[in-house]
């Protein structure tokens, strides 16, 4: 099943207090980049995020989900409404993730 477009527009502004955010349609779900590094992605309208040591930290309880077959686990997000919340996971996350891969 694919992520409804008016999903994304909500999280994308969940998140517009977060400089750099930009997303990109693969395959009916998108990706979530945050300063050019993947942070995370919106599959089957759930939004999910890598499961870093700070994520982890920051949001504790959040459930591991695969994303698609053959996907790592992610962890969900299921506080979207948190703004505060996903700037500090975001903020947290950023040093953990790595760089984006030179062609």
């Amino acid at each position: 099943m694919a992520s409804s477009k008016d999903f994304l527009d909500f999280v994308l502004e969940q998140l517009s207090a977060l400089p750099d955010i930009d997303c990109r349609a693969m395959m009916g779900e998108y990706i979530i980049y945050f300063r050019g590094r993947i942070i995370g992605g919106i599959y089957d309208n759930r939004f999910l995020v890598k499961p870093t040591a700070n994520a982890k930290k920051i949001i504790p309880n959040a459930p591991m989900e695969i994303p698609y077959s053959g996907g790592k686990p992610m962890l969900m997000v299921t506080d979207i409404e948190n703004r505060k919340l996903l700037e500090k996971l975001f903020i947290a996350m950023y040093p953990e993730l790595p760089d984006k891969k030179q062609k």
